[in-house]
Formats: C-alpha cells, sequence, structure tokens
C-alpha cells in the first residue's frame, strides 16, 4: 500500500507514503529523508527513527523488522536497503532505469521498472529472477502477496487494458492472466492469503475481486459515477470480509466481501425479491447493461475533510475495534471507527499531524539496541504480527556488499 505525491497539490515536503504489510507502522518519504512511524494504538502514533537523505521518493518496511528500503529522486535508478536499527548499509543495487516501486514480504523484494521487475532472495538480495519486457507501467503498479503461504506478484499484462499477470515467486513461473477491466489498470491489492486480488481501471468507477485460483470474478462493486476520479489505494481487512478504496475525493468507500444466498434473498422480504428479480432479468441484457445491474454499492463511508489529495488507506483492529485508517498527502492520518454489522457512516476517532508527531518521538526508539549479554547479530528480530522471527542482521543471511549493477 503505497501513494506518490506529483508535483501538484498542498505545500508539503512529502513525497512517498506507504504503511507497512499489516498497517502496524506507517513509513514517510520526504525531501529531507524518511521517517518511520508506529501505529500502536488510536491515540498511540509514535515516530520511531528517521533519517537524513535529499528527496526520499519510494520507502518500505518490511512488517516490523528493523529492513528499509528506499530510494532517492538525486539517484532514481539506486535502491538502498538498510539496518535502521544499526544504522548501516546492508547493500545497494543500481538498476538500467528509474526504479518505480518496491515492494517486499518474507521471502523476496520485488524492484518494479517501467518494463521490466526484478526479483531478490530478501535473505541475501540476491538476483533470483527478472521478467523482462513487460508492457509499458510508468506509474509502477504491481502488488506482492504478505501471507506465508504464497509469493504472487501481480502486474499489468497490457497497457491497452485491464489484463493482470500473475506470476509465482517461489516457482518462478506465470501463474494465470485475468482480464479484469477494459480500460487500463489503476490499482491492485492481495488480500492477506493470497486468495483474492482486487482491481480498479483507470475510470474509476467500478471495482473488481476475483479469485487467485481461477480467475474468476467474485464482487463487482460501483464505487460511484463521478468521472475523472484516481484510485489511489485498495486495502483488505485482516480476515478478507471488508475491501477499502480510496481516490482523490473526499470519500473512501468500504466494502463488505459477503455473497448472498438464494435462500436470504426469498426470506428478505418483496424489496429484495425485486432486487433479484432484477438480477436474474440482468443476464438477458448485454454485458455493459447487465454489469450496472449486477453492482453492489458501498458498505460504509469515509468522508475526509477535503477533496483533490491522493490518499492511501487500511483497515486493521485497534483498541479491540475494526479502524479505517487514512493517510492524505497534506500529512495528516484520520482513524476511523467501522460498525462491522451495520456498517453506514464511519466515524473520526482521531487525527494526526504527521508534522507535528516527529516532535513528540522518542529519541531512544531511533538508537541502535546493544546488549552485552549477547552478540546483537546472532538475536533474531521478533515479529509482531506472529509471523517467523527475522535474522536481518545476521552477516550469513544479509552480508555486506558494494555497489552492484543490474
Amino acid at each position: 500500500m503505497n501513494i506518490k505525491k506529483s508535483g501538484e497539490g498542498p505545500d508539503s515536503d512529502i513525497l512517498y507514503i506507504s504503511f507497512n504489510q499489516d498497517t502496524t507502522g506507517l513509513a514517510i518519504g520526504t525531501k529531507r529523508g524518511y521517517k518511520l512511524y508506529e501505529i500502536k494504538s488510536v491515540d498511540k502514533f509514535e515516530e520511531i527513527y528517521s533519517h537524513d537523505a535529499e528527496n526520499v521518493c519510494i520507502v518500505q518496511r518490511l512488517f516490523s523488522s528493523s529492513l528499509v528500503a528506499y530510494v532517492s529522486q538525486t539517484s532514481p535508478r539506486r535502491l538502498k536497503v538498510c539496518h535502521f536499527q544499526k544504522r548501516t548499509e546492508i547493500c545497494n543495487y543500481s538498476y538500467s532505469n528509474t526504479v518505480l516501486a518496491v515492494k517486499l514480504n518474507r521471502s523476496v523484494l520485488i524492484v518494479c521498472l517501467e518494463e521490466s521487475l526484478y526479483i531478490h532472495n530478501i535473505r541475501d538480495m540476491s538476483v533470483i529472477h527478472t521478467i523482462k519486457e513487460t508492457p509499458s507501467n510508468p506509474q509502477g503498479l504491481c502488488a506482492l502477496t504478505t501471507g506465508n503461504d504464497a509469493s504472487l506478484l501481480a502486474y499489468p499484462g497490457s497497457d491497452a487494458n485491464g489484463l493482470v499477470q500473475i506470476f509465482d515467486c517461489k516457482n518462478l513461473r506465470n501463474l494465470s492472466t485475468i482480464t479484469a477491466h477494459d480500460n487500463p489498470l489503476a490499482a491492485l491489492a492481495f488480500d492477506q492469503n493470497g486468495q483474492k486480488l482486487a482491481t480498479a481501471s483507470e475510470k474509476g468507477t467500478v471495482i473488481r475481486v476475483y479469485a487467485v485460483a481461477n480467475g474468476q470474478r467474485l464482487f463487482e462493486f460501483r464505487r460511484g459515477v463521478k468521472r475523472c476520479v484516481a484510485i489511489s489505494s485498495l486495502s483488505f481487512s485482516v480476515d478478507s470480509l471488508h475491501l477499502a478504496v480510496s481516490s482523490n475525493t473526499e470519500t473512501v468507500h468500504i466494502f463488505k466481501l459477503e455473497g448472498t444466498q438464494p435462500a436470504e434473498v426469498e426470506s428478505a422480504g418483496l424489496f429484495s425479491y425485486f432486487n433479484s428479480a432484477l438480477k436474474v432479468a440482468a443476464s438477458y441484457l448485454p454485458y455493459n447493461a447487465s454489469d450496472v445491474l449486477n453492482q453492489d454499492r458501498a458498505f460504509a463511508t469515509v468522508h475526509l475533510p477535503s477533496s483533490g489529495l491522493k490518499t492511501l488507506c487500511g483497515i486493521r483492529a485497534m483498541n479491540d475495534s475494526p479502524r479505517v485508517l487514512v493517510v492524505a498527502q497534506d500529512g495528516f492520518i484520520y482513524i476511523y471507527t467501522l460498525d462491522p454489522t451495520e456498517g453506514g457512516e464511519c466515524v473520526l476517532y482521531r487525527q494526526h499531524n504527521l508534522a507535528d508527531e516527529g516532535g513528540s518521538s522518542q529519541p531512544s526508539a531511533a538508537k541502535p539496541t546493544q546488549s552485552s549479554s549477547a552478540n546483537p547479530r546472532s538475536s533474531p528480530i521478533k515479529s509482531d504480527d506472529g509471523g517467523p522471527d527475522l535474522r536481518l542482521d545476521d552477516e550469513n543471511e544479509f552480508p555486506a556488499m558494494s555497489k552492484t549493477d543490474i
């Protein structure tokens, strides 16, 4: 989940925003470096580290570990991978073209260029595969699964329509293609288990969810009919029951991913019976008209204070309640309460200004930890999301490397 800030917009030095893989952390790239935040609760939003550099346009953190990958506008072809707790650089790679996106999970690190994708082994940063001559992808659009069971990569299979190519990064083979939209793709997102894929096109009105295993369309939602809408992010909840969609409008839509059984429709009353009859009739209509009748509306909505800003959204449980997190390119993060049963209008619970939060950070959190009783390099980094421990500072797994050209 990430968002770049283009030249237009508010007067802010923020160039890039990304949640980590489980939405427990936030990374901000700015004209002066990058900052890492932890989102522990609705009231506890802390800056834990900052690094001085020029114009950081991409920054990604691996879950709650100390591994950070970033790219600067001053060296747009070079990726740096660092251990921020020890303030050491693990390696840096130079590519043949500008790095447009970086994705990480516990198995691989993906580097996306306009017409190629590089797959690195996360344990030693070696290049294990290169996908060459991909269709032109100037936005660096791609998605990577974050769970432990699969390591799947999705990227545009065409620059003329919404074809999605899915690649298996573990077995290094093409898995499938999905014809998702008539128009070129604007956003992609896997659910946590890599079983569902959400897609949106440049048209921005229809959101679709597909089964990764067989490419079957599971859900189709209508975000709205407003034209010139740019979808900026898609995000599943951990249980894959909700999908949040943000754009450059003031509204964030949350859709519920639940199927309606025929028995439930029949027992729900006259209105539901009429709605069911419409959907049956839709099967006899031309394709476009059928699609309009079969699309479902938003289960819940978030209304932001302003429109016209690029936004990044996420859904996670906080303080025993589901929350919708929205970060805007002007540096504000909003936390809303989501009613998982009734939906409706989400209530703003708390907001934070990233420009102000830096002053309340704890300096000790940004310093490398030291231990007199054990060698730090032999101590695994604990993962806060219940996943396996990561020995990201072990020289045997992450040897020091000089600059490598690709």
